[in-house]
């Protein structure tokens, strides 16, 4: 289903689609959706191009754009620099930018423009951080933590939560990906997962025997208990037995991580890279490793590298008499 006019946007203090000028409203509606029905993206980036376009054409408007056919280099960079006094980062720029030279390509194309202004937009490129992952005894500490106060509160919830850090950390997959697994997905005697990722693309990654005995525990001793016809075939429920929200997953990485002293607090996508670290740490390659992310380009998977690095110039600074 199409998202609904109006309903992003409003969290980041920007203006609504619904209180545009009627032909840039529609044709954010078409453009949205040709991104969900002809490109098949997920209805989250499709939120996000949308909240993006949004604010493009609220300030063409205010600089009397009344449709894509007046769309033109000045605005875009108007725009830009604008959403650059306001503060934004160099990372929300690109991604706004990208947004915008998707729907100006887009528009020239479907004709609703005589050219295409976004080919000459530059935009800086983000600097790229390195991801803060924990140590690998540290990734064992938080999985082997003993059951505390929780288990008595809610044997079943801790199960779950068990389960969840042992299949982010097993896999290194992303969180969307873990709650949208199914009973089915999961190959016990094999020790596999297939996973639907980005663009829908399809992969199966390799899990370990410890998320495997986690799996069988929820599987046995949790599922049951909350299951209910809304569970359908989902692997992870809620308390209420929907399937699993990425919220939900997100607090119970936090919760376990934050009840160890002296563990950075990270969510599931430090899972994510702390997993790909350890991998290359002990000698996987990079393109193994990639597969196993569901990058689709090598170059993403590079910045583990660069982890890896830094962890050795450190250790190399510590240890070296002539360091």
């Amino acid at each position: 289903m199409i998202a609904e006019r109006g309903a992003v946007g409003a969290t980041e203090g920007e203006v609504t689609d619904s209180a545009l000028p009627p032909a840039l409203a529609d044709v954010l509606d078409r453009f949205c959706a040709h991104l969900e029905l002809e490109r098949d993206l997920s209805p989250h980036t499709v939120r996000a191009y949308r909240t993006d376009l949004a604010s493009l054409f609220e300030h063409a408007a205010r600089m009397h754009a009344g449709g894509p056919a007046d769309l033109d280099l000045m605005i875009l960079r108007s725009w830009l620099a604008k959403l650059h006094t306001q503060g934004r980062s160099r990372a929300t720029l690109a991604r706004r930018a990208s947004s915008a030279r998707v729907f100006t390509a887009w528009a020239h194309r479907r004709g609703l423009a005589a050219a295409d202004p976004g080919v000459r937009l530059a935009s800086p490129k983000p600097r790229r951080r390195l991801p803060e992952v924990l140590r690998q005894a540290d990734a064992t500490a938080a999985l082997e933590a003993a059951p505390g106060d929780e288990v008595a509160a809610d044997p079943v919830e801790w199960l779950r939560d068990q389960a969840i850090l042992e299949i982010l950390y097993a896999t290194g997959i992303r969180v969307s990906e873990l709650c949208g697994l199914d009973v089915d997905d999961v190959d016990l005697d094999r020790r596999t997962v297939r996973v639907l990722g980005k663009g829908r693309k399809e992969r199966t990654v390799p899990i370990g025997q410890p998320a495997i005995a986690a799996l069988q525990r929820w599987l046995g001793q949790g599922r049951p208990v909350w299951r209910t016809f809304a569970s359908g075939p989902a692997l992870l429920l809620g308390a209420r037995g929907g399937r699993l929200d990425p919220r939900t997953a997100r607090r119970a990485v936090h919760t376990r991580l934050q009840a160890l002293p002296g563990l950075p607090d990270m969510g599931p996508h430090g899972l994510r890279h702390s997993a790909a670290t350890h991998l290359l740490e002990g000698g996987a390659d990079l393109r193994s490793v990639q597969e196993l992310l569901g990058h689709a380009t090598l170059a993403t998977t590079q910045i583990y590298t660069h982890v890896s690095i830094e962890r050795l110039r450190a250790t190399y600074e510590r240890a070296h008499p002539r360091a």
